[in-house]
Protein backbone atom coordinates (compact mmCIF):
# COMPACT_ATOMS: atom_id res chain seq x y z
CA UNK A 1 0.00 0.00 0.00
CA UNK A 2 1.73 3.59 -1.07
CA UNK A 3 0.58 5.14 2.19
CA UNK A 4 2.75 3.85 4.32
CA UNK A 5 5.99 4.89 1.99
CA UNK A 6 4.13 8.28 1.71
CA UNK A 7 4.29 8.80 5.58
CA UNK A 8 7.15 10.39 5.54
CA UNK A 9 6.53 12.89 3.06
CA UNK A 10 3.32 14.04 4.39
CA UNK A 11 4.76 14.42 7.57
CA UNK A 12 7.37 16.27 6.28
CA UNK A 13 5.11 18.85 3.84
CA UNK A 14 2.82 18.78 6.95
CA UNK A 15 5.85 20.88 9.06
CA UNK A 16 6.71 23.21 6.25
CA UNK A 17 3.09 24.02 6.15
CA UNK A 18 2.73 25.20 9.71
CA UNK A 19 6.41 26.60 9.78
CA UNK A 20 5.28 29.07 6.93
CA UNK A 21 2.35 29.77 9.10
CA UNK A 22 4.29 30.01 12.27
CA UNK A 23 6.67 32.56 10.51
CA UNK A 24 4.87 34.67 9.07
CA UNK A 25 2.35 35.33 12.33
CA UNK A 26 5.58 35.94 13.88
CA UNK A 27 6.37 38.73 11.11
CA UNK A 28 2.97 40.21 11.19
CA UNK A 29 3.01 41.10 14.91
CA UNK A 30 6.03 43.01 15.37
CA UNK A 31 5.23 45.17 12.38
CA UNK A 32 3.84 47.81 14.86
CA UNK A 33 7.55 47.66 16.79
CA UNK A 34 9.13 47.87 13.03
CA UNK A 35 7.08 51.00 11.78
CA UNK A 36 8.51 52.71 15.24
CA UNK A 37 12.27 51.69 14.91
CA UNK A 38 12.12 52.87 11.17
CA UNK A 39 10.24 55.92 11.38
CA UNK A 40 7.66 54.86 8.42
CA UNK A 41 4.30 57.21 8.55
CA UNK A 42 1.34 55.15 7.48
CA UNK A 43 1.70 55.91 3.95
CA UNK A 44 5.52 55.44 3.58
CA UNK A 45 4.69 52.22 5.93
CA UNK A 46 1.99 50.97 3.50
CA UNK A 47 4.51 51.11 0.47
CA UNK A 48 7.66 48.83 2.16
CA UNK A 49 4.46 46.28 3.00
CA UNK A 50 4.47 46.34 -0.89
CA UNK A 51 7.86 44.55 -0.97
CA UNK A 52 6.73 41.28 0.66
CA UNK A 53 3.30 41.09 -1.88
CA UNK A 54 5.74 42.29 -4.99
CA UNK A 55 8.45 39.51 -4.19
CA UNK A 56 5.30 37.03 -3.60
CA UNK A 57 3.81 37.56 -6.75
CA UNK A 58 6.98 37.78 -8.65
CA UNK A 59 8.53 34.54 -7.06
CA UNK A 60 5.07 32.71 -7.78
CA UNK A 61 4.78 32.80 -11.64
CA UNK A 62 8.88 31.80 -10.90
CA UNK A 63 8.37 28.98 -8.98
CA UNK A 64 6.42 26.50 -11.42
CA UNK A 65 9.27 26.23 -13.88
CA UNK A 66 11.97 25.84 -11.11
CA UNK A 67 10.05 22.95 -9.38
CA UNK A 68 9.77 21.18 -12.70
CA UNK A 69 13.36 21.58 -13.40
CA UNK A 70 14.86 20.59 -10.06
CA UNK A 71 11.51 18.87 -8.25
CA UNK A 72 8.94 20.20 -5.84
CA UNK A 73 11.21 18.81 -2.32
CA UNK A 74 14.27 20.56 -3.30
CA UNK A 75 12.76 24.11 -4.10
CA UNK A 76 10.93 23.72 -0.69
CA UNK A 77 13.50 23.04 1.42
CA UNK A 78 15.67 26.13 -0.57
CA UNK A 79 13.28 28.89 -0.22
CA UNK A 80 12.32 27.62 3.71
CA UNK A 81 15.88 28.36 4.46
CA UNK A 82 15.46 31.93 2.50
CA UNK A 83 12.25 32.53 4.77
CA UNK A 84 13.88 32.11 8.05
CA UNK A 85 16.90 33.76 7.37
CA UNK A 86 15.27 36.77 6.12
CA UNK A 87 12.64 37.36 8.61
CA UNK A 88 15.35 38.20 10.66
CA UNK A 89 15.92 40.99 8.39
CA UNK A 90 13.42 43.49 9.06
CA UNK A 91 14.27 44.81 12.62
CA UNK A 92 17.67 45.30 10.84
CA UNK A 93 16.53 47.91 9.01
CA UNK A 94 16.29 51.80 10.25
CA UNK A 95 14.34 53.49 7.21
CA UNK A 96 11.28 52.58 5.08
CA UNK A 97 13.43 51.99 1.96
CA UNK A 98 15.62 49.65 3.24
CA UNK A 99 12.43 47.88 4.64
CA UNK A 100 10.79 47.70 1.68
CA UNK A 101 14.15 45.91 0.34
CA UNK A 102 14.72 43.51 2.62
CA UNK A 103 10.87 42.73 2.92
CA UNK A 104 11.11 41.95 -1.31
CA UNK A 105 13.47 39.09 -0.13
CA UNK A 106 10.73 37.67 2.45
CA UNK A 107 8.10 38.11 0.19
CA UNK A 108 10.00 36.34 -2.57
CA UNK A 109 10.50 33.52 0.19
CA UNK A 110 7.23 33.35 1.13
CA UNK A 111 5.56 33.18 -2.30
CA UNK A 112 8.11 30.58 -3.53
CA UNK A 113 7.43 27.70 -0.58
CA UNK A 114 3.93 28.54 -1.24
CA UNK A 115 4.01 27.41 -4.73
CA UNK A 116 6.75 24.38 -3.93
CA UNK A 117 5.03 22.33 -1.01
CA UNK A 118 1.80 23.38 -2.56
CA UNK A 119 3.15 21.60 -5.66
CA UNK A 120 4.48 18.38 -3.72
CA UNK A 121 1.03 18.55 -1.92
CA UNK A 122 -0.64 17.93 -5.09
CA UNK A 123 1.21 15.04 -6.42
CA UNK A 124 0.59 13.63 -2.96
CA UNK A 125 -3.07 13.58 -2.61
CA UNK A 126 -2.98 12.47 -6.18
CA UNK A 127 -0.28 9.04 -5.21
CA UNK A 128 -3.07 8.63 -1.76
CA UNK A 129 -6.08 9.22 -3.71
CA UNK A 130 -7.34 10.84 -0.89
CA UNK A 131 -8.24 14.80 -0.63
CA UNK A 132 -5.97 15.76 2.30
CA UNK A 133 -5.09 18.91 0.42
CA UNK A 134 -6.85 20.67 3.43
CA UNK A 135 -5.08 18.94 6.33
CA UNK A 136 -2.04 21.13 5.30
CA UNK A 137 -3.55 23.83 5.10
CA UNK A 138 -5.12 23.58 8.57
CA UNK A 139 -1.53 23.08 9.80
CA UNK A 140 -0.19 26.75 7.97
CA UNK A 141 -3.03 28.13 9.86
CA UNK A 142 -2.54 26.36 12.84
CA UNK A 143 1.21 27.15 12.44
CA UNK A 144 -0.03 30.99 12.31
CA UNK A 145 -2.08 30.93 15.72
CA UNK A 146 0.67 29.57 17.45
CA UNK A 147 3.04 32.13 15.72
CA UNK A 148 0.77 34.74 16.78
CA UNK A 149 0.23 33.82 20.33
CA UNK A 150 3.73 33.26 20.88
CA UNK A 151 4.16 37.04 19.32
CA UNK A 152 1.87 38.53 21.19
CA UNK A 153 2.81 36.85 24.65
CA UNK A 154 6.73 38.24 23.91
CA UNK A 155 6.38 41.54 22.40
CA UNK A 156 6.50 42.88 25.71
CA UNK A 157 9.82 41.45 26.73
CA UNK A 158 11.67 40.56 23.44
CA UNK A 159 13.04 43.47 21.21
CA UNK A 160 11.75 42.91 17.36
CA UNK A 161 15.23 41.88 16.39
CA UNK A 162 15.93 39.18 19.21
CA UNK A 163 11.83 37.66 19.18
CA UNK A 164 12.27 37.49 14.52
CA UNK A 165 16.33 35.99 15.17
CA UNK A 166 14.49 33.32 17.66
CA UNK A 167 11.88 32.80 14.81
CA UNK A 168 14.51 32.39 12.42
CA UNK A 169 16.83 29.65 14.58
CA UNK A 170 13.81 27.82 15.24
CA UNK A 171 12.41 27.67 11.68
CA UNK A 172 15.80 26.25 10.82
CA UNK A 173 15.99 23.97 12.74
CA UNK A 174 12.60 22.32 11.76
CA UNK A 175 14.00 23.02 8.09
CA UNK A 176 17.01 20.58 8.92
CA UNK A 177 14.71 17.91 10.52
CA UNK A 178 11.68 18.31 7.86
CA UNK A 179 14.20 19.04 5.22
CA UNK A 180 15.96 16.30 5.32
CA UNK A 181 13.37 13.43 5.51
CA UNK A 182 11.27 15.27 2.85
CA UNK A 183 14.60 15.53 0.73
CA UNK A 184 15.09 11.67 1.25
CA UNK A 185 11.85 10.89 -0.26
CA UNK A 186 11.57 10.90 -4.28
CA UNK A 187 9.55 13.62 -5.64
CA UNK A 188 6.48 11.91 -6.95
CA UNK A 189 6.70 14.09 -10.49
CA UNK A 190 10.65 13.72 -11.02
CA UNK A 191 12.56 16.70 -11.96
CA UNK A 192 13.17 17.18 -15.80
CA UNK A 193 16.72 18.88 -15.89
CA UNK A 194 18.23 15.99 -17.72
CA UNK A 195 15.48 15.29 -20.12
CA UNK A 196 14.73 19.65 -21.22
CA UNK A 197 17.82 19.44 -23.54
CA UNK A 198 17.08 15.69 -24.51
CA UNK A 199 13.29 16.27 -24.81
CA UNK A 200 13.14 19.90 -25.63
CA UNK A 201 10.83 22.18 -23.26
CA UNK A 202 7.69 20.45 -21.40
CA UNK A 203 4.51 20.59 -23.57
CA UNK A 204 1.98 23.90 -22.45
CA UNK A 205 -1.43 22.99 -21.50
CA UNK A 206 -3.84 23.49 -23.62
CA UNK A 207 -5.80 26.23 -24.33
CA UNK A 208 -9.39 24.61 -22.12
CA UNK A 209 -6.45 23.27 -19.68
CA UNK A 210 -5.03 27.17 -19.17
CA UNK A 211 -8.42 28.38 -19.00
CA UNK A 212 -9.66 26.08 -16.17
CA UNK A 213 -6.68 26.84 -13.96
CA UNK A 214 -7.63 30.73 -14.05
CA UNK A 215 -11.65 29.61 -13.29
CA UNK A 216 -10.10 27.56 -10.22
CA UNK A 217 -7.58 30.10 -9.72
CA UNK A 218 -10.55 33.09 -9.22
CA UNK A 219 -12.15 30.29 -6.84
CA UNK A 220 -8.52 31.04 -4.76
CA UNK A 221 -8.95 34.62 -5.30
CA UNK A 222 -13.15 34.74 -3.60
CA UNK A 223 -11.74 32.91 -0.94
CA UNK A 224 -8.26 35.39 -0.46
CA UNK A 225 -10.13 38.12 -0.42
CA UNK A 226 -12.53 36.99 2.67
CA UNK A 227 -9.19 36.55 4.40
CA UNK A 228 -7.91 39.42 3.89
CA UNK A 229 -10.66 41.82 4.23
CA UNK A 230 -11.70 40.28 7.75
CA UNK A 231 -7.74 40.61 9.14
CA UNK A 232 -8.11 44.06 8.17
CA UNK A 233 -11.33 45.48 8.55
CA UNK A 234 -13.17 42.71 10.70
CA UNK A 235 -12.64 43.70 14.27
CA UNK A 236 -12.91 47.68 12.84
CA UNK A 237 -16.34 46.99 12.29
CA UNK A 238 -17.39 45.18 15.26
CA UNK A 239 -15.73 48.50 17.15
CA UNK A 240 -16.85 51.42 15.37
CA UNK A 241 -20.45 50.06 14.16
CA UNK A 242 -21.75 47.50 16.68
CA UNK A 243 -19.56 49.43 19.82
CA UNK A 244 -17.62 46.80 20.99
CA UNK A 245 -14.49 47.10 23.22
CA UNK A 246 -11.51 46.93 21.93
CA UNK A 247 -11.25 43.25 23.23
CA UNK A 248 -14.19 41.96 22.35
CA UNK A 249 -13.64 42.93 18.68
CA UNK A 250 -10.01 41.17 18.33
CA UNK A 251 -11.75 38.64 19.41
CA UNK A 252 -13.93 38.28 15.56
CA UNK A 253 -11.40 37.67 13.89
CA UNK A 254 -9.64 35.03 16.25
CA UNK A 255 -13.10 32.95 16.08
CA UNK A 256 -13.04 33.83 12.53
CA UNK A 257 -9.51 31.85 12.26
CA UNK A 258 -10.53 29.14 14.73
CA UNK A 259 -12.99 28.44 12.33
CA UNK A 260 -11.25 28.22 9.48
CA UNK A 261 -8.86 26.28 11.22
CA UNK A 262 -11.36 23.54 12.56
CA UNK A 263 -12.98 23.34 9.07
CA UNK A 264 -10.00 22.56 7.22
CA UNK A 265 -8.84 19.69 10.00
CA UNK A 266 -12.22 18.58 8.84
CA UNK A 267 -11.64 18.97 5.36
CA UNK A 268 -10.61 15.41 4.42
CA UNK A 269 -13.37 13.60 5.74
CA UNK A 270 -15.69 16.22 4.51
CA UNK A 271 -14.11 16.18 0.57
CA UNK A 272 -14.28 11.99 1.04
CA UNK A 273 -18.06 12.46 2.30
CA UNK A 274 -19.55 15.10 -0.22
CA UNK A 275 -16.75 15.47 -2.76
CA UNK A 276 -15.37 18.43 -4.13
CA UNK A 277 -18.35 19.98 -6.15
CA UNK A 278 -20.58 19.58 -3.29
CA UNK A 279 -17.94 21.03 -0.33
CA UNK A 280 -17.14 23.62 -2.87
CA UNK A 281 -21.25 24.64 -3.49
CA UNK A 282 -21.75 24.11 0.90
CA UNK A 283 -18.50 26.20 1.45
CA UNK A 284 -19.66 28.89 -0.88
CA UNK A 285 -23.14 29.48 0.28
CA UNK A 286 -22.26 28.73 4.12
CA UNK A 287 -19.74 31.64 3.65
CA UNK A 288 -21.89 34.27 1.91
CA UNK A 289 -24.56 33.50 4.89
CA UNK A 290 -22.25 34.13 7.18
CA UNK A 291 -20.72 37.34 6.35
CA UNK A 292 -24.14 38.77 5.38
CA UNK A 293 -24.80 37.83 9.01
CA UNK A 294 -21.51 39.44 9.94
CA UNK A 295 -21.69 42.27 8.09
CA UNK A 296 -25.47 43.24 8.94
CA UNK A 297 -26.14 42.36 11.85
CA UNK A 298 -27.35 44.56 14.36
CA UNK A 299 -26.20 42.82 17.38
CA UNK A 300 -22.31 42.04 18.46
CA UNK A 301 -23.07 38.07 19.09
CA UNK A 302 -24.67 38.05 15.81
CA UNK A 303 -21.92 39.54 14.28
CA UNK A 304 -19.38 37.13 15.98
CA UNK A 305 -21.59 34.38 14.88
CA UNK A 306 -21.87 35.23 11.41
CA UNK A 307 -17.54 36.04 11.40
CA UNK A 308 -17.33 31.90 12.76
CA UNK A 309 -19.73 30.89 10.14
CA UNK A 310 -18.06 32.53 7.40
CA UNK A 311 -14.37 30.81 8.52
CA UNK A 312 -16.02 27.56 8.55
CA UNK A 313 -16.98 28.21 5.19
CA UNK A 314 -13.97 29.55 3.31
CA UNK A 315 -12.23 26.83 5.40
CA UNK A 316 -11.89 24.78 2.53
CA UNK A 317 -12.18 26.25 -1.24
CA UNK A 318 -8.49 27.57 -1.50
CA UNK A 319 -7.15 24.07 -0.77
CA UNK A 320 -9.58 22.43 -3.26
CA UNK A 321 -9.20 25.33 -5.83
CA UNK A 322 -5.33 25.13 -6.05
CA UNK A 323 -5.36 20.95 -6.11
CA UNK A 324 -7.46 21.26 -8.84
CA UNK A 325 -5.43 23.79 -10.58
CA UNK A 326 -2.48 21.32 -9.47
CA UNK A 327 -3.74 18.01 -10.67
CA UNK A 328 -4.79 19.82 -14.13
CA UNK A 329 -1.83 21.30 -14.89
CA UNK A 330 1.34 20.61 -12.37
CA UNK A 331 3.41 22.92 -11.09
CA UNK A 332 2.62 25.99 -13.12
CA UNK A 333 -1.10 25.22 -12.12
CA UNK A 334 -0.10 25.60 -8.61
CA UNK A 335 1.35 29.04 -9.34
CA UNK A 336 -1.45 30.66 -11.21
CA UNK A 337 -4.21 29.68 -8.88
CA UNK A 338 -1.72 30.80 -5.65
CA UNK A 339 -0.66 34.01 -7.75
CA UNK A 340 -4.58 34.81 -8.41
CA UNK A 341 -5.53 33.58 -4.20
CA UNK A 342 -2.70 35.83 -2.75
CA UNK A 343 -3.92 38.49 -5.69
CA UNK A 344 -7.48 38.20 -3.73
CA UNK A 345 -5.78 38.36 -0.28
CA UNK A 346 -4.21 41.70 -1.34
CA UNK A 347 -7.11 43.25 -3.45
CA UNK A 348 -9.52 42.78 -0.07
CA UNK A 349 -8.31 45.36 2.21
CA UNK A 350 -8.13 48.06 -0.30
CA UNK A 351 -11.29 47.39 -2.38
CA UNK A 352 -12.95 47.23 1.65
CA UNK A 353 -11.54 50.55 2.51
CA UNK A 354 -13.11 52.19 -0.88
CA UNK A 355 -15.78 50.89 -0.55
CA UNK A 356 -16.64 51.70 3.32
CA UNK A 357 -15.64 55.73 1.74
CA UNK A 358 -18.10 55.63 -0.84
CA UNK A 359 -21.31 53.85 1.09
CA UNK A 360 -20.08 52.24 4.92
CA UNK A 361 -18.25 49.38 6.33
CA UNK A 362 -20.83 46.86 6.85
CA UNK A 363 -22.19 47.63 2.95
CA UNK A 364 -18.40 47.13 2.17
CA UNK A 365 -17.53 43.81 3.93
CA UNK A 366 -20.87 42.56 1.89
CA UNK A 367 -19.01 42.13 -0.90
CA UNK A 368 -16.99 38.98 0.98
CA UNK A 369 -20.44 37.54 0.61
CA UNK A 370 -20.86 38.75 -2.84
CA UNK A 371 -17.44 36.81 -3.94
CA UNK A 372 -18.25 33.73 -2.14
CA UNK A 373 -21.67 33.54 -3.74
CA UNK A 374 -19.12 33.96 -7.04
CA UNK A 375 -17.23 30.83 -5.97
CA UNK A 376 -19.92 28.91 -5.55
CA UNK A 377 -21.60 29.50 -8.78
CA UNK A 378 -17.93 28.87 -10.14
CA UNK A 379 -17.57 25.49 -8.51
CA UNK A 380 -21.25 24.53 -9.76
CA UNK A 381 -20.14 25.17 -13.60
CA UNK A 382 -17.33 23.35 -13.34
CA UNK A 383 -19.17 20.59 -11.47
CA UNK A 384 -17.87 18.10 -14.40
CA UNK A 385 -14.68 19.27 -15.01
CA UNK A 386 -12.46 16.04 -14.51
CA UNK A 387 -8.45 16.32 -13.24
CA UNK A 388 -7.43 13.06 -13.28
Amino acid sequence: MPGTDLLRPRLALTAFFALDGFVFAGWVVRIPAIKEQTGASASTLGLALLGVSAGAVITMTLTGRLCRRYGSHLVTVVCAVLLCLSVGLPPLTHSPLALGVVLLLFGAAYGGINVAFNSAAVDLVAALRRPIMPSFHAAFSLGGMVGAGLGALVAGSLSPTRHLWGLAVVGLLVTAVAGRALMRCEPLTPANAGRAERDGAPRRPDRRTRALVIVFGLIALCTAYGEGALADWGALHLEEDLDASPGAAAVGYSLFALAMTIGRLSGTTLLERLGRTRTVLMGGSTAAAGMLLGALAPTLWAALLGYAVTGLGLANLFPVAVERAGALAGPSGVATASTLGYGGMLLGPPAIGFMADWFSLPAALTSVAVLAAVATVIGFATRRVSTD
